[in-house]
Protein backbone atom coordinates (compact mmCIF):
# COMPACT_ATOMS: atom_id res chain seq x y z
CA UNK A 1 0.00 0.00 0.00
CA UNK A 2 1.25 3.49 -0.85
CA UNK A 3 0.74 6.75 1.04
CA UNK A 4 0.10 10.02 -0.78
CA UNK A 5 0.55 13.25 1.16
CA UNK A 6 -0.20 16.93 0.50
CA UNK A 7 -3.20 16.43 -1.77
CA UNK A 8 -5.03 19.78 -1.65
CA UNK A 9 -8.66 20.50 -2.48
CA UNK A 10 -10.97 23.48 -1.85
CA UNK A 11 -12.80 23.19 1.47
CA UNK A 12 -16.18 23.10 -0.28
CA UNK A 13 -15.30 20.11 -2.46
CA UNK A 14 -17.85 17.24 -2.60
CA UNK A 15 -16.71 13.85 -1.17
CA UNK A 16 -16.75 12.29 -4.62
CA UNK A 17 -14.03 14.73 -5.76
CA UNK A 18 -11.30 12.85 -3.91
CA UNK A 19 -11.02 9.86 -6.23
CA UNK A 20 -10.59 11.84 -9.48
CA UNK A 21 -8.14 14.14 -7.68
CA UNK A 22 -5.97 11.12 -6.81
CA UNK A 23 -6.16 9.87 -10.40
CA UNK A 24 -5.05 13.24 -11.75
CA UNK A 25 -2.31 13.68 -9.19
CA UNK A 26 -0.67 10.31 -9.93
CA UNK A 27 -1.69 10.03 -13.64
CA UNK A 28 -3.71 6.87 -13.03
CA UNK A 29 -6.37 5.18 -15.09
CA UNK A 30 -9.62 4.42 -13.28
CA UNK A 31 -8.97 0.71 -12.91
CA UNK A 32 -5.51 1.18 -11.37
CA UNK A 33 -6.87 2.63 -8.11
CA UNK A 34 -8.58 -0.19 -6.23
CA UNK A 35 -9.46 1.77 -3.08
CA UNK A 36 -8.24 4.49 -0.76
CA UNK A 37 -8.64 5.57 2.86
CA UNK A 38 -8.12 8.97 4.47
CA UNK A 39 -5.19 8.77 6.88
CA UNK A 40 -5.29 12.46 7.80
CA UNK A 41 -7.20 15.58 6.88
CA UNK A 42 -6.18 19.03 7.97
CA UNK A 43 -6.57 22.48 6.55
CA UNK A 44 -4.19 25.24 5.52
CA UNK A 45 -5.51 28.66 6.57
CA UNK A 46 -2.42 30.73 5.90
CA UNK A 47 -4.23 32.39 2.99
CA UNK A 48 -7.62 33.21 4.46
CA UNK A 49 -9.21 33.77 1.08
CA UNK A 50 -8.01 30.38 -0.17
CA UNK A 51 -8.35 27.90 2.69
CA UNK A 52 -7.80 24.34 1.50
CA UNK A 53 -8.19 20.86 2.93
CA UNK A 54 -4.89 18.97 2.92
CA UNK A 55 -5.15 15.18 2.70
CA UNK A 56 -2.90 12.24 3.48
CA UNK A 57 -4.29 9.13 1.78
CA UNK A 58 -3.44 5.42 1.83
CA UNK A 59 -3.89 3.88 -1.61
CA UNK A 60 -4.57 0.30 -2.65
CA UNK A 61 -3.28 -0.06 -6.22
CA UNK A 62 -3.25 -2.86 -8.78
CA UNK A 63 0.42 -2.28 -9.61
CA UNK A 64 2.39 -0.23 -7.07
CA UNK A 65 5.66 -0.59 -8.97
CA UNK A 66 4.14 0.90 -12.09
CA UNK A 67 2.75 3.88 -10.20
CA UNK A 68 6.11 4.50 -8.52
CA UNK A 69 7.78 4.30 -11.91
CA UNK A 70 5.53 7.02 -13.33
CA UNK A 71 6.19 9.29 -10.35
CA UNK A 72 9.96 9.07 -9.73
CA UNK A 73 11.33 11.36 -7.04
CA UNK A 74 7.87 12.32 -5.75
CA UNK A 75 8.51 13.19 -2.09
CA UNK A 76 4.79 12.97 -1.34
CA UNK A 77 4.49 9.35 -2.45
CA UNK A 78 5.86 6.52 -0.34
CA UNK A 79 5.09 3.28 1.42
CA UNK A 80 2.21 3.49 3.88
CA UNK A 81 3.35 2.74 7.44
CA UNK A 82 2.12 -0.34 9.26
CA UNK A 83 -0.08 1.11 12.01
CA UNK A 84 -1.51 -2.20 13.20
CA UNK A 85 -1.04 -2.92 16.91
CA UNK A 86 0.33 -6.22 18.20
CA UNK A 87 0.49 -7.15 21.86
CA UNK A 88 4.01 -7.79 23.11
CA UNK A 89 3.02 -10.42 25.69
CA UNK A 90 0.33 -12.92 26.62
CA UNK A 91 -0.45 -13.98 30.15
CA UNK A 92 0.72 -17.54 30.88
CA UNK A 93 -1.54 -20.10 32.49
CA UNK A 94 -1.62 -19.93 36.26
CA UNK A 95 0.22 -16.62 36.66
CA UNK A 96 0.30 -15.26 40.17
CA UNK A 97 -0.52 -11.86 41.64
CA UNK A 98 -2.56 -9.92 39.14
CA UNK A 99 -1.15 -6.51 38.17
CA UNK A 100 -2.69 -3.47 39.83
CA UNK A 101 -3.37 -0.13 38.13
CA UNK A 102 -3.82 2.87 40.43
CA UNK A 103 -5.99 5.50 38.74
CA UNK A 104 -8.70 5.28 36.08
CA UNK A 105 -7.84 8.38 34.07
CA UNK A 106 -6.74 8.20 30.41
CA UNK A 107 -3.41 6.58 31.28
CA UNK A 108 -4.70 4.08 33.84
CA UNK A 109 -7.74 3.24 31.74
CA UNK A 110 -5.60 2.49 28.69
CA UNK A 111 -3.00 0.57 30.70
CA UNK A 112 -5.77 -1.52 32.25
CA UNK A 113 -7.31 -2.20 28.85
CA UNK A 114 -4.02 -3.38 27.31
CA UNK A 115 -3.24 -5.58 30.32
CA UNK A 116 -6.73 -7.07 30.06
CA UNK A 117 -6.31 -7.70 26.33
CA UNK A 118 -3.04 -9.50 27.11
CA UNK A 119 -4.93 -11.73 29.56
CA UNK A 120 -3.48 -10.41 32.84
CA UNK A 121 -6.88 -9.60 34.44
CA UNK A 122 -5.75 -6.32 36.08
CA UNK A 123 -7.22 -4.83 39.23
CA UNK A 124 -7.91 -1.10 38.72
CA UNK A 125 -8.11 1.06 41.83
CA UNK A 126 -9.86 4.44 41.61
CA UNK A 127 -10.20 6.68 44.66
CA UNK A 128 -13.19 8.49 43.14
CA UNK A 129 -16.57 7.35 41.88
CA UNK A 130 -17.91 5.86 38.66
CA UNK A 131 -18.09 8.49 35.95
CA UNK A 132 -21.82 9.29 36.12
CA UNK A 133 -21.84 9.67 39.91
CA UNK A 134 -18.72 11.75 39.62
CA UNK A 135 -20.46 13.96 37.04
CA UNK A 136 -23.25 14.69 39.53
CA UNK A 137 -20.71 15.71 42.18
CA UNK A 138 -18.87 17.93 39.71
CA UNK A 139 -22.09 19.71 38.73
CA UNK A 140 -22.79 20.25 42.43
CA UNK A 141 -19.66 22.40 42.63
CA UNK A 142 -20.51 24.26 39.45
CA UNK A 143 -24.15 24.90 40.37
CA UNK A 144 -24.22 25.01 44.19
CA UNK A 145 -20.58 25.59 45.28
CA UNK A 146 -20.48 22.18 46.98
CA UNK A 147 -17.07 20.49 46.68
CA UNK A 148 -16.66 16.73 47.16
CA UNK A 149 -12.89 16.23 47.69
CA UNK A 150 -12.85 12.64 46.39
CA UNK A 151 -15.19 13.22 43.43
CA UNK A 152 -14.66 16.25 41.21
CA UNK A 153 -12.96 17.42 38.02
CA UNK A 154 -9.66 15.89 39.17
CA UNK A 155 -10.75 12.63 40.84
CA UNK A 156 -12.98 9.85 39.57
CA UNK A 157 -13.37 7.48 36.66
CA UNK A 158 -12.07 9.06 33.45
CA UNK A 159 -9.66 11.41 35.22
CA UNK A 160 -9.26 15.13 34.57
CA UNK A 161 -9.52 14.58 30.82
CA UNK A 162 -13.23 13.77 31.12
CA UNK A 163 -14.04 17.40 31.90
CA UNK A 164 -12.02 19.01 29.13
CA UNK A 165 -12.24 19.61 25.41
CA UNK A 166 -11.41 15.96 24.81
CA UNK A 167 -8.45 16.94 22.61
CA UNK A 168 -6.74 13.98 21.00
CA UNK A 169 -3.57 15.37 19.51
CA UNK A 170 -0.08 15.54 20.87
CA UNK A 171 3.43 16.52 19.91
CA UNK A 172 5.01 13.33 21.27
CA UNK A 173 7.21 11.11 19.14
CA UNK A 174 5.25 7.96 18.35
CA UNK A 175 7.27 5.72 15.98
CA UNK A 176 5.21 2.67 16.99
CA UNK A 177 1.93 4.41 16.12
CA UNK A 178 0.56 3.72 19.60
CA UNK A 179 -1.61 6.83 19.29
CA UNK A 180 -3.48 5.03 16.53
CA UNK A 181 -4.22 2.16 18.92
CA UNK A 182 -5.59 4.65 21.48
CA UNK A 183 -7.80 6.26 18.84
CA UNK A 184 -9.08 2.91 17.57
CA UNK A 185 -10.08 1.88 21.08
CA UNK A 186 -11.88 5.20 21.53
CA UNK A 187 -13.79 4.63 18.29
CA UNK A 188 -14.79 1.15 19.48
CA UNK A 189 -16.06 2.82 22.66
CA UNK A 190 -18.24 5.29 20.76
CA UNK A 191 -16.02 8.16 19.62
CA UNK A 192 -16.75 9.52 16.12
CA UNK A 193 -14.69 7.72 13.46
CA UNK A 194 -13.37 11.04 12.19
CA UNK A 195 -10.89 11.17 15.10
CA UNK A 196 -8.85 8.61 13.15
CA UNK A 197 -8.03 11.11 10.42
CA UNK A 198 -8.85 14.76 11.23
CA UNK A 199 -5.78 16.80 12.12
CA UNK A 200 -7.00 18.07 15.49
CA UNK A 201 -9.53 15.53 16.74
CA UNK A 202 -11.64 16.12 19.82
CA UNK A 203 -14.53 14.36 21.52
CA UNK A 204 -16.13 16.56 24.18
CA UNK A 205 -17.26 15.75 27.70
CA UNK A 206 -20.66 14.15 27.04
CA UNK A 207 -19.21 11.57 24.66
CA UNK A 208 -16.26 10.91 26.94
CA UNK A 209 -18.59 9.84 29.76
CA UNK A 210 -20.21 7.05 27.73
CA UNK A 211 -16.86 6.04 26.23
CA UNK A 212 -15.29 5.61 29.66
CA UNK A 213 -18.19 3.38 30.69
CA UNK A 214 -17.85 1.29 27.54
CA UNK A 215 -14.11 0.78 28.10
CA UNK A 216 -14.73 -0.23 31.70
CA UNK A 217 -17.19 -2.90 30.56
CA UNK A 218 -14.64 -4.15 28.02
CA UNK A 219 -11.97 -4.52 30.69
CA UNK A 220 -14.40 -6.36 32.96
CA UNK A 221 -15.45 -8.77 30.19
CA UNK A 222 -11.78 -9.63 29.74
CA UNK A 223 -11.43 -10.50 33.42
CA UNK A 224 -10.34 -7.14 34.82
CA UNK A 225 -11.76 -5.74 38.04
CA UNK A 226 -12.56 -2.18 39.09
CA UNK A 227 -12.63 -1.00 42.70
CA UNK A 228 -14.01 2.49 43.26
CA UNK A 229 -13.53 4.49 46.44
CA UNK A 230 -10.19 2.71 46.81
CA UNK A 231 -7.63 5.29 47.92
CA UNK A 232 -4.04 4.10 48.21
CA UNK A 233 -2.44 5.35 51.42
CA UNK A 234 0.94 3.67 51.20
CA UNK A 235 3.17 1.06 49.64
CA UNK A 236 4.43 -2.23 51.05
CA UNK A 237 8.04 -2.32 49.86
CA UNK A 238 10.43 -5.14 50.74
CA UNK A 239 14.16 -4.42 50.87
CA UNK A 240 16.34 -7.41 50.02
CA UNK A 241 19.75 -8.33 51.37
CA UNK A 242 21.31 -6.61 48.38
CA UNK A 243 19.43 -3.40 49.12
CA UNK A 244 16.97 -3.78 46.22
CA UNK A 245 13.50 -2.46 46.99
CA UNK A 246 10.60 -4.48 45.57
CA UNK A 247 6.86 -3.95 45.53
CA UNK A 248 4.91 -6.43 47.63
CA UNK A 249 1.57 -4.73 48.18
CA UNK A 250 -0.58 -1.66 48.78
CA UNK A 251 -2.13 -0.21 51.91
CA UNK A 252 -5.60 1.13 51.14
CA UNK A 253 -7.96 3.33 53.13
CA UNK A 254 -9.67 1.79 56.17
CA UNK A 255 -6.85 -0.67 56.75
CA UNK A 256 -7.31 -2.84 53.64
CA UNK A 257 -4.21 -4.55 52.21
CA UNK A 258 -3.77 -5.71 48.62
CA UNK A 259 -0.85 -7.91 47.58
CA UNK A 260 0.79 -6.61 44.40
CA UNK A 261 4.19 -7.22 42.83
CA UNK A 262 3.51 -5.14 39.67
CA UNK A 263 1.82 -1.77 40.10
CA UNK A 264 1.06 0.87 37.46
CA UNK A 265 1.03 4.25 39.20
CA UNK A 266 -1.28 6.40 37.03
CA UNK A 267 -2.52 8.78 39.70
CA UNK A 268 -2.84 12.05 37.77
CA UNK A 269 -1.28 15.41 38.56
CA UNK A 270 -3.53 16.30 41.53
CA UNK A 271 -3.12 13.30 43.87
CA UNK A 272 -1.17 15.38 46.32
CA UNK A 273 -1.69 13.12 49.34
CA UNK A 274 -0.46 10.14 47.31
CA UNK A 275 2.67 12.06 46.29
CA UNK A 276 3.34 12.69 49.99
CA UNK A 277 2.84 8.98 50.76
CA UNK A 278 5.27 8.02 48.01
CA UNK A 279 7.93 10.32 49.43
CA UNK A 280 7.31 8.90 52.91
CA UNK A 281 7.73 5.37 51.52
CA UNK A 282 11.06 6.26 49.94
CA UNK A 283 10.10 6.30 46.25
CA UNK A 284 12.45 8.48 44.23
CA UNK A 285 10.80 11.79 43.26
CA UNK A 286 12.18 14.99 41.79
CA UNK A 287 10.80 18.47 41.20
CA UNK A 288 10.03 19.47 37.61
CA UNK A 289 8.91 22.62 35.76
CA UNK A 290 5.24 23.46 35.30
CA UNK A 291 3.24 26.63 34.63
CA UNK A 292 0.80 28.99 36.31
CA UNK A 293 -1.58 31.60 34.95
CA UNK A 294 -5.20 32.38 34.16
CA UNK A 295 -8.02 31.48 31.76
CA UNK A 296 -8.83 34.10 29.13
CA UNK A 297 -12.17 34.37 27.29
CA UNK A 298 -13.06 36.08 24.01
CA UNK A 299 -16.11 35.89 21.78
CA UNK A 300 -15.60 32.81 19.62
CA UNK A 301 -16.67 34.89 16.63
CA UNK A 302 -13.63 37.15 17.16
CA UNK A 303 -11.26 34.17 17.05
CA UNK A 304 -13.05 32.74 14.00
CA UNK A 305 -12.70 35.99 12.04
CA UNK A 306 -9.06 36.40 12.99
CA UNK A 307 -8.11 32.84 12.07
CA UNK A 308 -10.44 32.01 9.17
CA UNK A 309 -11.28 35.37 7.61
CA UNK A 310 -14.25 35.14 5.19
CA UNK A 311 -14.61 31.42 6.00
CA UNK A 312 -15.44 32.14 9.66
CA UNK A 313 -18.43 30.10 10.71
CA UNK A 314 -18.01 27.50 7.98
CA UNK A 315 -19.31 24.26 9.57
CA UNK A 316 -16.67 22.24 7.72
CA UNK A 317 -13.96 24.13 9.60
CA UNK A 318 -15.78 24.44 12.93
CA UNK A 319 -14.79 26.79 15.71
CA UNK A 320 -11.26 28.11 15.24
CA UNK A 321 -8.48 27.53 17.75
CA UNK A 322 -5.08 29.13 18.32
CA UNK A 323 -1.67 28.43 19.77
CA UNK A 324 0.42 31.35 21.00
CA UNK A 325 3.78 31.81 22.69
CA UNK A 326 5.84 34.81 23.80
CA UNK A 327 9.29 34.91 25.40
CA UNK A 328 9.13 37.77 27.88
CA UNK A 329 12.04 40.05 28.74
CA UNK A 330 12.11 38.69 32.31
CA UNK A 331 13.09 35.30 30.88
CA UNK A 332 9.68 33.65 31.21
CA UNK A 333 7.81 31.84 28.46
CA UNK A 334 4.12 32.81 28.21
CA UNK A 335 1.93 30.52 26.14
CA UNK A 336 -1.62 29.46 25.49
CA UNK A 337 -2.58 26.16 27.09
CA UNK A 338 -5.50 23.78 26.54
CA UNK A 339 -7.37 26.11 24.18
CA UNK A 340 -11.11 25.30 24.15
CA UNK A 341 -13.02 26.68 21.13
CA UNK A 342 -16.69 27.35 21.82
CA UNK A 343 -16.31 26.17 25.39
CA UNK A 344 -16.55 27.19 29.02
CA UNK A 345 -14.23 27.88 31.94
CA UNK A 346 -14.90 25.39 34.73
CA UNK A 347 -14.22 25.08 38.44
CA UNK A 348 -11.56 22.39 38.88
CA UNK A 349 -10.82 22.53 42.62
CA UNK A 350 -10.09 19.30 44.48
CA UNK A 351 -9.24 20.66 47.93
CA UNK A 352 -11.43 22.79 50.25
CA UNK A 353 -10.49 26.44 50.44
CA UNK A 354 -8.55 26.41 47.19
CA UNK A 355 -9.66 27.56 43.74
CA UNK A 356 -8.55 26.16 40.37
CA UNK A 357 -9.81 26.81 36.83
CA UNK A 358 -9.75 24.67 33.70
CA UNK A 359 -11.35 24.73 30.26
CA UNK A 360 -13.97 22.44 28.73
CA UNK A 361 -15.86 22.06 25.43
CA UNK A 362 -18.57 19.79 24.16
CA UNK A 363 -18.20 18.02 20.83
CA UNK A 364 -20.25 20.75 19.09
CA UNK A 365 -18.02 23.57 20.41
CA UNK A 366 -21.08 25.78 20.13
CA UNK A 367 -20.78 28.03 23.22
CA UNK A 368 -20.37 31.76 22.62
CA UNK A 369 -16.87 32.13 24.11
CA UNK A 370 -13.45 30.76 23.29
CA UNK A 371 -11.17 30.18 26.26
CA UNK A 372 -7.58 29.16 26.88
CA UNK A 373 -5.06 29.14 29.64
CA UNK A 374 -2.50 31.92 29.39
CA UNK A 375 0.27 30.52 31.54
CA UNK A 376 3.83 31.32 32.54
CA UNK A 377 6.68 28.87 32.97
CA UNK A 378 7.78 27.92 36.47
CA UNK A 379 11.03 26.11 37.33
CA UNK A 380 12.10 24.29 40.52
CA UNK A 381 14.32 27.28 41.29
CA UNK A 382 11.08 29.23 41.91
CA UNK A 383 10.01 26.87 44.69
CA UNK A 384 13.06 25.42 46.46
CA UNK A 385 12.46 22.82 49.14
CA UNK A 386 12.34 19.39 47.54
CA UNK A 387 10.03 17.43 45.25
CA UNK A 388 6.83 18.38 47.11
CA UNK A 389 7.58 22.10 47.20
CA UNK A 390 5.82 22.69 43.89
CA UNK A 391 2.58 21.44 45.42
CA UNK A 392 2.85 23.99 48.21
CA UNK A 393 3.57 26.68 45.62
CA UNK A 394 0.36 25.73 43.78
CA UNK A 395 -1.64 25.64 47.00
CA UNK A 396 -0.50 29.11 48.00
CA UNK A 397 -1.85 30.73 44.83
CA UNK A 398 -5.01 28.59 44.85
CA UNK A 399 -5.74 29.83 48.37
CA UNK A 400 -5.14 33.45 47.31
CA UNK A 401 -7.57 32.97 44.42
CA UNK A 402 -10.19 31.43 46.71
CA UNK A 403 -10.01 34.46 49.02
CA UNK A 404 -10.02 36.95 46.14
CA UNK A 405 -13.13 35.30 44.72
CA UNK A 406 -14.99 35.73 48.00
CA UNK A 407 -14.46 32.34 49.63
CA UNK A 408 -17.42 30.65 47.95
CA UNK A 409 -15.69 28.99 44.93
CA UNK A 410 -16.61 32.04 42.86
CA UNK A 411 -13.49 32.87 40.86
CA UNK A 412 -11.55 36.14 40.77
CA UNK A 413 -11.91 37.77 37.35
CA UNK A 414 -10.61 40.87 35.61
CA UNK A 415 -11.08 42.71 32.32
CA UNK A 416 -7.96 42.59 30.16
CA UNK A 417 -8.03 46.39 29.86
CA UNK A 418 -7.92 46.78 33.63
CA UNK A 419 -5.21 44.10 33.99
CA UNK A 420 -2.98 45.87 31.47
CA UNK A 421 -3.60 49.22 33.19
CA UNK A 422 -2.74 47.77 36.61
CA UNK A 423 -6.09 48.51 38.22
CA UNK A 424 -8.70 46.25 39.77
CA UNK A 425 -11.90 45.55 37.88
CA UNK A 426 -15.12 46.67 39.54
CA UNK A 427 -17.40 45.44 36.78
CA UNK A 428 -17.25 43.39 33.61
CA UNK A 429 -18.04 44.39 30.04
CA UNK A 430 -19.48 42.81 26.92
CA UNK A 431 -17.71 39.45 27.31
CA UNK A 432 -19.80 37.44 29.77
CA UNK A 433 -17.63 35.01 31.74
CA UNK A 434 -18.73 31.37 31.52
CA UNK A 435 -17.27 30.18 34.83
CA UNK A 436 -19.76 28.69 37.27
CA UNK A 437 -20.64 29.19 40.11
CA UNK A 438 -19.76 32.80 39.21
CA UNK A 439 -16.98 35.38 39.27
CA UNK A 440 -15.92 38.30 41.43
CA UNK A 441 -14.35 41.31 39.66
CA UNK A 442 -11.02 42.07 41.32
CA UNK A 443 -7.29 42.44 40.69
CA UNK A 444 -5.71 39.16 39.50
CA UNK A 445 -2.26 40.50 40.35
CA UNK A 446 -3.00 39.44 43.95
CA UNK A 447 -3.41 35.82 42.81
CA UNK A 448 -0.22 35.36 40.78
CA UNK A 449 3.53 35.76 41.32
CA UNK A 450 4.86 39.16 40.31
CA UNK A 451 6.98 37.67 37.53
CA UNK A 452 3.89 35.97 36.04
CA UNK A 453 1.90 39.21 36.14
CA UNK A 454 4.70 41.11 34.40
CA UNK A 455 5.17 38.41 31.75
CA UNK A 456 1.45 38.18 30.91
CA UNK A 457 1.13 41.98 30.71
CA UNK A 458 3.96 41.98 28.19
CA UNK A 459 2.59 39.01 26.23
CA UNK A 460 -1.03 40.10 25.68
CA UNK A 461 -0.24 43.01 23.31
CA UNK A 462 2.11 40.71 21.40
CA UNK A 463 -0.63 38.12 21.05
CA UNK A 464 -2.91 40.88 19.77
CA UNK A 465 -0.56 41.30 16.79
CA UNK A 466 -1.24 37.69 15.80
CA UNK A 467 -4.96 37.65 16.64
CA UNK A 468 -6.48 41.10 16.21
CA UNK A 469 -8.63 41.81 19.25
CA UNK A 470 -6.88 39.39 21.61
CA UNK A 471 -6.04 42.23 23.99
CA UNK A 472 -9.53 43.77 23.71
CA UNK A 473 -10.40 45.66 26.87
CA UNK A 474 -13.50 43.59 27.67
CA UNK A 475 -11.90 40.15 27.28
CA UNK A 476 -12.16 38.37 30.62
CA UNK A 477 -9.38 36.73 32.61
CA UNK A 478 -10.31 34.26 35.34
CA UNK A 479 -7.90 32.85 37.92
CA UNK A 480 -6.09 30.73 38.65
CA UNK A 481 -4.76 28.00 36.37
CA UNK A 482 -2.26 25.94 38.39
CA UNK A 483 -2.74 22.32 37.27
CA UNK A 484 -1.14 22.56 33.83
CA UNK A 485 1.04 19.54 34.61
CA UNK A 486 2.48 17.65 37.52
CA UNK A 487 4.91 19.71 39.62
CA UNK A 488 7.07 16.63 40.16
CA UNK A 489 8.33 13.53 38.34
CA UNK A 490 8.27 9.98 39.70
CA UNK A 491 11.40 9.13 37.80
CA UNK A 492 11.65 5.79 36.00
CA UNK A 493 14.31 3.91 34.06
CA UNK A 494 14.42 2.46 30.58
CA UNK A 495 12.34 -0.50 31.81
CA UNK A 496 9.59 1.94 32.88
CA UNK A 497 10.06 1.00 36.55
CA UNK A 498 10.79 3.42 39.38
CA UNK A 499 14.50 4.17 39.72
CA UNK A 500 14.58 2.66 43.19
CA UNK A 501 11.47 0.45 43.53
CA UNK A 502 11.22 -2.69 41.40
CA UNK A 503 7.67 -3.50 40.35
CA UNK A 504 6.44 0.11 40.56
CA UNK A 505 5.69 1.58 37.12
CA UNK A 506 5.08 5.39 37.23
CA UNK A 507 2.92 6.48 34.30
CA UNK A 508 1.01 9.35 32.75
CA UNK A 509 0.61 12.97 33.77
CA UNK A 510 0.99 12.50 37.51
CA UNK A 511 4.34 10.82 37.05
CA UNK A 512 5.50 13.61 34.75
CA UNK A 513 5.49 11.55 31.53
CA UNK A 514 2.45 12.85 29.65
CA UNK A 515 0.42 15.98 29.01
CA UNK A 516 -3.07 15.38 27.70
CA UNK A 517 -5.42 12.52 26.89
CA UNK A 518 -3.57 11.10 23.90
CA UNK A 519 -0.05 11.21 25.32
CA UNK A 520 -1.36 9.75 28.60
CA UNK A 521 -3.03 6.92 26.69
CA UNK A 522 0.15 6.22 24.72
CA UNK A 523 2.17 6.17 27.93
CA UNK A 524 -0.38 3.77 29.41
CA UNK A 525 0.23 1.36 26.52
CA UNK A 526 4.01 1.56 26.89
CA UNK A 527 3.85 0.93 30.61
CA UNK A 528 1.32 -1.91 30.26
CA UNK A 529 3.66 -3.59 27.77
CA UNK A 530 6.57 -3.20 30.20
CA UNK A 531 4.46 -4.73 32.98
CA UNK A 532 3.52 -7.67 30.76
CA UNK A 533 7.16 -8.35 29.90
CA UNK A 534 8.17 -8.04 33.57
CA UNK A 535 5.41 -10.41 34.66
CA UNK A 536 6.48 -13.01 32.11
CA UNK A 537 10.03 -12.78 33.43
CA UNK A 538 8.84 -13.10 37.02
CA UNK A 539 6.68 -16.12 36.12
CA UNK A 540 9.67 -17.92 34.61
CA UNK A 541 11.69 -17.35 37.78
CA UNK A 542 9.04 -18.81 40.08
CA UNK A 543 9.63 -22.41 41.18
CA UNK A 544 7.20 -25.02 39.91
CA UNK A 545 4.53 -25.88 42.46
Amino acid sequence: MLRLTELRLPIDHPPEALRPAILRRLRLREGELVDFTIARRGYDARKKNLIQFVYTLDLELRDEASVRGRNPGDRNLGTAPDTGYRHVARAPEGFRNRPVVIGAGPCGLTAGLILAQMGFRPIILERGKVVRERTKDTWALWRRSVLTPESNVQFGEGGAGTFSDGKLWSGIKDPQHLGRKVMEEFVKAGAPEEILYVSKPHIGTFRLVSMVEHMRRTVEKLGGEYRFGARVEGLDVETGADGTRRMRGLHLAEGEYLAADHVVLAIGHSARDTFAALERDGVFLEAKPFSIGVRIEHPQSLIDRARLGPHAGNPLLGAADYKLVHHATNGRAVYSFCMCPGGTVVAAASEPGRLVTNGMSQYSRAERNANAGIVVSISPEDYPGGPLAGIEFQRHWEERAFVAGGGTYAAPAQRVGDFLAGRASTELGQVVPSYKPGVTPTDLATCLPDFAVAAIREALPQFDRQIRGFAMADAVMTGVETRTSSPLRITRGDDFQSLNTVGLFPAGEGAGYAGGILSAGVDGIRVAEAVGIAMLGAQQLQPAS
